[in-house]
């Protein structure tokens, strides 16, 4: 094998991998019923490809011989680990009985392995937060540093968290499938809310050199997909049309250089009309079931800004009423803040501004940036440039790691008379 020979290799392993290699792991998990023993075969799968690939060619669907590659090594090791413990015997056999009994054409809501597994991430019998972690490893493929990263904690807590949620699917036996009719409602909650976390570490990354990682938000996109297809529900279809509708302003997001720009000031020729249609019509869909949640209307939001020709067009007078049905319906201090731009917009900054004075006084948002970057932008749209400054200056020391965000708000503070 010549060097080149081999570097061209790891390479084409190298891109299956990063393709490939979590649907192969949600395989591996369902065919093998254990998390840590379906990670051990999948890098022995992987490892077993580099070298055979090389002498026999890339086959013709790289992920199927990756799963029966891997389920072979999973039951290789646990009959040697046999030697020592006699019950790796019988679970080998298991393993094999389990694999030919099982039918390949099998007459399931959905034959999708990575929905299976995260219903079983996100099961209720594991905290929230381990829910989110777990899926992001499992699921997305992050590891513990970028998920400790995104949710500025320390790789140690991800890892205890993740350890001990593996450890409490295993000793309770959660299922890994996907629910039945009568008990997916209630487990949907918690699904949409990782998928959307998950979207929105792709939209806009919280770590890393890239501005953003679209492999998470068209992963977000294509399980969100599937759950609609699952149970049309209107908050699935609702939260679809979400991503669908953020997703089509990417392109126009960020300069060459990659600054970021406003969203009244993109280039609205850049957005993907393909994306606000379905987002439009799955939004039209879920208000008409009048089941709809708090997903639906930021839904029911982002369509207005994508349906105005211009900013100057935006009907900012039906996004305020949207806001004040979605607090009903979900109240928090940063929907509060997000009306609160709302309430600028339309009736002006003073109002606006006062809002959000309101929610810092009591204590809410008072560590989020994103409040004193509104608030400064508010105090500059008065004229009142001082205090503009402060706020500005402000917003910049809670920005932590979103490199993109500082600079805008460096620059907006440059920009300030005086």
């Amino acid at each position: 094998m010549s060097e080149q020979s081999a570097q061209q290799m790891r390479e084409v392993v190298d891109s299956v991998y990063r393709n490939e290699s979590r649907r192969v792991l949600a395989t591996l998990i369902r065919l093998l019923g254990d998390f840590e023993l379906a990670e051990e075969a999948l890098h022995d799968a992987f490892a077993a490809a580099m070298q055979q690939w090389q002498r026999d060619g890339v086959p013709a669907n790289p992920r199927a011989w990756l799963v029966s590659a891997g389920r072979f090594k999973a039951i290789d090791s646990l009959r040697r680990r046999a030697r020592f413990d006699a019950s790796q015997t019988e679970l080998a056999r298991q393993i094999e009985a389990d694999n030919e009994e099982a039918a390949p054409g099998e007459d399931e809501d959905v034959e999708d392995d990575r929905l299976r597994l995260i219903f079983t991430c996100c099961h209720p019998a594991l905290p929230p937060h381990a829910q989110v972690a777990l899926t992001l490893r499992e699921v997305c493929g992050l590891t513990t540093e970028e998920i400790a990263r995104a949710f500025l904690t320390t790789p140690t807590t991800v890892a205890q968290r993740i350890v001990r949620a593996k450890a409490k699917i295993r000793d309770a036996r959660i299922p890994y499938q996907v629910p039945s009719r009568d008990a997916l409602p209630e487990r949907m909650d918690s699904v949409l809310r990782v998928v959307y976390l998950v979207f929105n570490e792709g939209y806009s990354a919280s770590f890393g050199e890239s501005l953003t990682r679209d492999d998470l938000s068209r992963e977000a996109i294509r399980l969100g997909r599937l759950l609609v297809e699952l149970l049309p529900e209107p908050e699935a279809m609702g939260l679809l049309a979400l991503m669908l509708l953020h997703e089509s302003r990417r392109s126009a997001r960020f300069t060459s250089a990659g600054a970021l720009i406003l969203l009244s000031d993109q280039d609205r020729s850049l957005w993907d009309i393909e994306r606000i249609a379905e987002g439009g019509a799955l939004v039209e869909r879920a208000l008409l079931s009048r089941r709809f949640g708090p997903y639906t209307l930021q839904a029911a939001i982002a369509a207005v800004h994508a349906e105005a020709p211009s900013a100057d067009d935006t009907d900012w007078e039906q996004i305020v009423g949207l806001y004040d049905v979605l607090a009903r319906v979900e109240s928090s201090p940063v929907i509060e803040l997000n009306r609160a731009v709302a309430v600028a917009m339309h009736h002006g900054p003073a109002v606006g501004l006062a809002i959000i004075d309101a929610i810092l006084e009591r204590g809410d948002l008072l560590d989020y940036h994103l409040a004193h970057a509104a608030r400064a932008d508010l105090y500059r749209r008065l004229g009142r440039n001082g205090e503009a400054r402060i706020a500005y200056r402000r917003a910049l020391e809670l920005t932590r790691h979103q490199q993109q965000e500082r600079q805008f708000l460096e620059q907006r503070l440059k920009e300030l008379p005086g």
